[in-house]
C-alpha cells in the first residue's frame, strides 16, 4: 500500500470530521485536538448500521477509555483507532493509517 497526500492540515475543523474520496473510496477524515495537540483520524464514511455514508458527520468524543466517533444516525460509537463499534460487536467500520508529511496529510490505502 502506498502513502497518498490528502489534503492540507488547514482543510481540516478542530474536534470535527470531513468526507474525502480516496480512489473509489469514502474517507471521513478527523482532526481531534487532545490537550492542546492534533491527531488525525482515517475511517470508512458508511455507516453500517444506519446503512448511509454519514461518518464523517459524527461527534467526537471518548467512551470507555477510548476515542471515537458516534454515529449522527442512531449514535452507536466507533473506535477512531480499531473501527470497532462499541455497543455491537458484530459492526465495524474500516480504519485507515494517516501520517502528517509537513503541511500535508496523507493516507495509507
Amino acid at each position: 500500500m502506498n502513502w497518498l497526500p490528502l489534503c492540507h492540515l488547514n482543510d481540516l475543523i478542530d474536534n470535527a470530521g470531513v468526507c474525502a474520496k480516496v480512489k473509489d473510496l469514502q474517507v471521513a477524515l478527523f482532526k481531534f485536538q487532545i490537550d492542546g495537540e492534533a491527531q488525525y483520524f482515517a475511517t470508512g464514511n458508511w455507516d453500517p448500521i444506519g446503512e448511509a455514508n454519514v461518518m464523517s458527520r459524527g461527534i467526537l468524543g471518548s467512551l470507555q477509555e477510548e476515542l471515537v466517533v458516534a454515529s449522527p444516525l442512531y449514535k452507536q460509537h466507533y473506535s477512531l483507532k480499531t473501527g470497532q463499534c462499541l455497543e455491537d460487536e458484530s459492526k465495524q467500520i474500516p480504519v485507515y493509517p494517516v501520517r502528517v508529511v509537513g503541511e500535508q496529510l496523507e493516507i495509507q490505502a
